[in-house]
């Protein structure tokens, strides 16, 4: 567990996904250069050194230099011996020589760089191969020391090389860590998303059923309606951002009639003008609502335009055609749909097949002529086996909750593996 989270810890009310995860990107920055300074400033081991030379004076000379107390120094005469000896234990660094029998320096040299990447490598030339010094060191090679050998150049190039590769070593240790932090971090980050999901659910059920308690008539409507938009919407190629934010909209778009009174809102035959009033606030009271609810931002523009109509005689702005929010045309063909096809305590229920001409007949005066072309084209038994399936589960069903509370294209722009 990161330390920086603690398991139980719940995001707080006051504290955004972003301030989180900014919190969290200080505390990973600081963990890690702590991390890498610790590692640079541990005290080093003896530094463990194979000398390979075919001439038995040089490796006598590069024990002698490379003696203890700081060095231990072991030799061998060819590549394939030394080659050996690095699978039999560790060395710090490795001195060849160029030019041997057998296999090359060049060639010893390719053949520890691929199996011991991390091993410090200098090479040994004459005066006449300064060329060869180069080219080594463009193969992988630390640095080349010209013979005859002085001891303090060995020293001091040895020393370069051998820091070097803990400088390597260190850092690879510390993207090794990093990651481990970051993956830490992610499932840390994973948690608190779920979390944020867990609350939108909670928030939006408890709007439904707060609207479903205060017009029992309707009860499952918003359900309906929202399932009904989203399968509209979907045919006409709407990207899952777009449907999560319709999917919210519409299922919260009577909430302002939890502003509306009773003897209007439950009265059983037509409302006078003035009771037509009231009721018709119910948009504007329900876009009050929810529209400084940062989730819901988007979605409360529908519940602002839902009762507009194509032809500008809507409410509450009399919008016309384009100037209507598309989101909100394809929910009035869907609220009417469902307003059609219940029960009300007015009248009884129609079929799908009459709703379907109802709207066809509507289409360009009340209705989006565009919208209502991709209506007609989805199958007519389509409607009522989604109605039946929201009628029979009084609670979200997993794949409206999916719609309606997670927007993938917002919670992944927070994730640190994509």
């Amino acid at each position: 567990m990161a330390p920086w989270l603690p398991s139980n810890r719940a995001l707080p009310l006051n504290e955004s996904v972003d301030d989180f995860m900014a919190n969290a990107n200080q505390t990973l920055r600081s963990e890690g250069q702590s991390a890498l300074a610790k590692a640079a400033s541990s005290p080093g081991a003896v530094t463990r050194v194979l000398a390979v030379d075919d001439e038995p004076a040089a490796c006598k000379l590069l024990s002698v230099i490379l003696g203890p107390p700081a060095f231990h120094c072991t030799t061998a005469n060819s590549g394939e011996e030394a080659f050996a000896c690095l699978q039999r234990q560790r060395f710090d660094v490795v001195i060849s020589d160029l030019r041997m029998p057998g296999m090359s320096g060049m060639e010893f040299l390719a053949k520890v760089r691929r199996a011991y990447p991390l091993v410090a490598f200098l090479v040994t030339t004459g005066v006449d191969d300064l060329d060869v010094g180069v080219e080594a060191m463009r193969g992988g090679a630390d640095d080349y020391l010209v013979k005859p050998l002085r001891e303090t150049a060995v020293v001091a190039s040895l020393q370069r090389a051998v820091h070097k590769r803990q400088l390597e070593q260190q850092v690879e240790s510390y993207r090794q860590h990093l990651e481990d932090m970051v993956a830490d971090r992610t499932s840390q980050l994973r948690e608190v998303l779920q979390q944020v999901e867990r609350s939108y659910e909670n928030t939006l059920q408890a709007l439904g059923a707060a609207i479903d308690l205060r017009d029992s008539a309707t009860a499952g409507h918003s359900q309906r309606v929202c399932r009904y938009s989203i399968e509209i919407a979907r045919s006409m190629g709407w990207s899952r951002t777009q449907l999560a934010v319709l999917a919210r909209g519409a299922y919260l778009h009577d909430i302002g009639k939890l502003g509306v009174p009773d003897g209007i809102l439950l009265k059983p035959g037509p409302l006078t003008p003035d009771e037509r009033k009231l009721m018709q606030r119910h948009s504007k009271v329900g876009f009050d609502l929810v529209k400084d609810i940062a989730f819901l931002a988007d979605a409360a523009e529908i519940v602002l335009a839902h009762h507009e109509r194509y032809d500008g005689s809507g409410y509450p702005h009399g919008l016309k055609a384009d100037e209507i929010l598309l989101s909100a045309r394809v929910f009035a063909v869907a609220d009417t749909l469902d307003a059609i096809t219940s029960d009300r305590p007015y009248r009884r229920a129609s079929s799908y097949e009459t709703a379907r001409e109802a709207i066809r007949v509507e289409a360009g005066r009340l209705f989006d002529p565009e919208v209502v072309r991709v209506f007609l084209e989805i199958p007519t038994e389509t409607w009522p086996t989604i109605a039946k399936v929201e009628r029979q589960i009084p609670a979200l069903t997993s794949e409206l909750r999916a719609h309606i509370i997670s927007d993938k294209s917002r919670l992944h722009s927070m994730d640190p593996t994509h």
